[in-house]
Parts: C-alpha cells; sequence; structure tokens
C-alpha cells in the first residue's frame, strides 16, 4: 500500500503516453524513500509551490560544480528526501555508450543512490537524480576511478559541451563535430569544474545546418557545420526524383504520401530566399542567396550535396526562457575553417568569454548581455566586423556615431581650428 495518496500525480498516469510518475511507483518497490518524493511532489503540486530548499554549498572536494544539491524543506514528514542531490555525469561526444558502460553506471547508482536517471536531458549530461550527502565522495571516486568518467557542469560555469552524430552517422556533416566537442571539453576544464562566470555557458557543436542539437535555440556558442562554396547538384538525380523514380526524403517520414513529386511545390516554392529554379529541365540555385536552411537537400539528398568547401558558421547568445522568453543565436562568424587543434575558433571563445565576465551581471546570459550593451560593443571586444545578419531592426534614430579612430586627426583638426578662430 501507497505510503501517501497522490491523486494528482495519479492523474498524470492517464493517456497515451509513458509517465515518469509510473516510473517512480515502479521503482519506489526497491527503493522506499522514492514513497517520500511522491509525497512531497504530490504537496508540491497541492501548494502550487516547490518543497525543495536551495542546496547551497554541496558537492565534491575540489569541483565547483557537478553537483545540484537538493534539500527538503519538509525533512521531518518526508525524511527520504531529505537529501535528495542530483549528480551530472559528463557524456561522450554523440552520446556513444556501450552496454558494459551503461550497466555499470547503473549499478552503482542503484547502489549509491535512487536509481532515477535522465538520460538525456536538455544539459546534455547524463543525469542521476537523488542521492545522499554522505554519497557524493564515493559516486565521484567511482565515476573518475572505475569508470574513466567525469563530472558535467553547474552552476555558473562552462555547462558540459554537446554535439550530434557529426561524421560518425551523418552523410551531411561537414565539420568533426565529436572531435571538436571533445577538444572543446578537454580544453576548457578549469571553466567547466571552476563556476568563475557570471552564469552558465553552453558550447553545442552541429555537424550541419540541420542543427540536430539546436545549437541555434539553445548555447551561447553554437558551431554548426557549413559549405563557402556551391551546392553540388546531380541534373539526372534530380529528374529521378521529378519523374518518380526516387523517393523524396530519402524515404523518411514514412506515414507522408508524397503522392506524385512536385519540385516546384515542395523545393522551389519553399526555399526562403527563392534563390532556386526550375525550367522542367534542369535546376538552378543562386549560391550567394542561399542561407543553408538544408530543406532541399533534405528532400532531394541523392539530388543536391554540400559543398566541397567546408568549415563552420558560429553564432552567439541564444537561450531558453527563464526569467525572459526566447532569444536565437546571432550569426557572427559566418565561415571558418575547423580544423584540429581549432585555435582560431578557441581565440574568438576565448575574447568572448573575458568580455562576458568583465561585463556580465549576476545571472546574466551573454545574449542578455549583448541585448543590454549592443551588439556594437560585443563586436569591438571580440574583434569582428558588423555584417548584414546581424542587423536586429532599422535604426531607431538618425545620429551616427564616430569614434576618434574612425576619422584620424579629425578631433584633433577641428580643435586647432577653434583655437585658431578663438585664441585665448
Amino acid at each position: 500500500m501507497a505510503k501517501f495518496e497522490t491523486p494528482l500525480l495519479d492523474d498524470l498516469e492517464k493517456g497515451p503516453w509513458p509517465s515518469f510518475v509510473t516510473d517512480i511507483k515502479r521503482q519506489a518497490k526497491t527503493k522506499p524513500e522514492l514513497e517520500d518524493l511522491l509525497g512531497q511532489l504530490e504537496l508540491s503540486y497541492k501548494d502550487k509551490e516547490t518543497h525543495w530548499k536551495h542546496g547551497g554549498i554541496v558537492g565534491v572536494f575540489g569541483y565547483g560544480g557537478g553537483v545540484i544539491g537538493r534539500y527538503s524543506d519538509m525533512p521531518e514528514k518526508f525524511p527520504g528526501v531529505a537529501h535528495f542531490h542530483t549528480v551530472r555525469v559528463n557524456q561522450p561526444s554523440g552520446l556513444y555508450y556501450s552496454s558494459a558502460y551503461l550497466r555499470q553506471i547503473m549499478e552503482m547508482w542503484e547502489r549509491r543512490g535512487s536509481g532515477l536517471t535522465n538520460m538525456h536531458g536538455s544539459t546534455g549530461d547524463m543525469v542521476l537524480l537523488g542521492t545522499q550527502t554522505d554519497q557524493l565522495e564515493e559516486i565521484f571516486w567511482e565515476l573518475t576511478h572505475d569508470m574513466n568518467t567525469d563530472l558535467g557542469g553547474s552552476g555558473g560555469n562552462l555547462r558540459t559541451p554537446s554535439c550530434c552524430l557529426g561524421m560518425s552517422r551523418c552523410e551531411y556533416a561537414c565539420i568533426d563535430a565529436q572531435n571538436i566537442c571533445h577538444d572543446m571539453t578537454q580544453t576548457y576544464q578549469d571553466e567547466l569544474h571552476r563556476p568563475a562566470f557570471p552564469y552558465k555557458f553552453k558550447i553545442k557543436v552541429s555537424g550541419c545546418p540541420n542543427d540536430c542539437v539546436a545549437a541555434i535555440a539553445r548555447s551561447d556558442f553554437a558551431i554548426i557545420g557549413t559549405w563557402r562554396d556551391d551546392i553540388r547538384i546531380d541534373q539526372a538525380a534530380v529528374q529521378g526524383y521529378v519523374k518518380g523514380e526516387l523517393t523524396p526524403n530519402a524515404g523518411a517520414h514514412s506515414g507522408r504520401d508524397w503522392g506524385k513529386f512536385d519540385i516546384v511545390k515542395e523545393v522551389i516554392n519553399l526555399c526562403p530566399t527563392k534563390c532556386m529554379s526550375w525550367d522542367g529541365n534542369a535546376l538552378k540555385i543562386d549560391n550567394k542567396e542561399c542561407t543553408r536552411c538544408m530543406h532541399c537537400i533534405n528532400v532531394m539528398p541523392r539530388a543536391l550535396r554540400p559543398g566541397v568547401e567546408k568549415g563552420c558558421s558560429i553564432l552567439c547568445g541564444a537561450k531558453a526562457p527563464i526569467l525572459e522568453g526566447q532569444r536565437l543565436a546571432t550569426l557572427i562568424v559566418p565561415f571558418m575553417k575547423m580544423e584540429p587543434p581549432y585555435d582560431e575558433c578557441k581565440e574568438l571563445l576565448n575574447k568572448v568569454l573575458d568580455w562576458w565576465m568583465e561585463h556580465g551581471k549576476n545571472r546574466e546570459r551573454i545574449g542578455e548581455l549583448i541585448g543590454r550593451v549592443g551588439m556594437r560593443e560585443f563586436l569591438k571586444a571580440a574583434e569582428l566586423k558588423a555584417i548584414p545578419q546581424m542587423v536586429k531592426e532599422p535604426r531607431s534614430n538618425p545620429y551616427i556615431f564616430w569614434e576618434e579612430a574612425d576619422v584620424p586627426g579629425g578631433w584633433e583638426r577641428d580643435l586647432a581650428a577653434f583655437r585658431k578662430k578663438h585664441p585665448l
């Protein structure tokens, strides 16, 4: 018999989709403390406020991040979750795990924690949910010594870099996303484990503009694979799609009946910049107008391929809503070669971090700082030039402000003329 009545949580088990409530109830058969978790969660839903206190300073020796403190504000009523800390585990690039490794992690977590996991949350890390304070050092020791695994990021630091499957499985990948992600993780270990930033900072790497890790929407520093030359076209394969000899979208989205493929309707008219044309015999692309949306390539993968001069675009400043609304990243570098050891990218990233650490307010993401002080100040600090993609809206005033450096000798000349006309 359940320790607490949970009518509000029970309601979440209704409907066609799997419920986390069902998972917790199942796990509670071997982990009695989860009965208290269900009771406290039910009370939080009833009171419409959380009953978790801020964890304060709790973690492992030498690390400032990786462990998220959770303490119940009603420990007498729910003693099983008086301590219920979350541990973030640094995921491998591309989320490639062996079954042996996963069994090792799960065995350890059943023994030292609640057995509840989050695979994978928006952080990117493997998240282990719920353990006692006296188990944290033991968990850390087993992860690092027995499993060669590090903790992930939490707090005001670099969050665990994440990436897509990249070249390991994707034919569209223009950069080695997994290698870049691993290199960034190794290079910025101090920033990952010792919080010194105004707030969180996320690096996400997508191998192509399909952006399967949503870097443009969720990361402070997005590295997106792209190409600089023209899209490659196989006109014979284009005819194959038009004639129905090839299946659109490589057969994906099997629930859709494409019917007779209409290249004008499905490709030409859906191009966001209208840079494509079809005369019935040949497909033409005005590549200088292409924004790499990938739609045409996704629909006709046998006919269209990314160019051969590959590298990345870098965008900065995205965040998901917390206090304010969604903020998408801004393109700051249209094209950059990405070859190990990625020095050019790291030099830019270091400038971005230095400026943010100097000028950012507490709990202010870098995109919010750019919005507060203006793109102009950010570009000066990053030593980048303005490009049209950075224009958010037309100017709201008619004035133009010049830096002294923009007009060599200008102020000295004006001062000399003034003194000549108005001698002391």
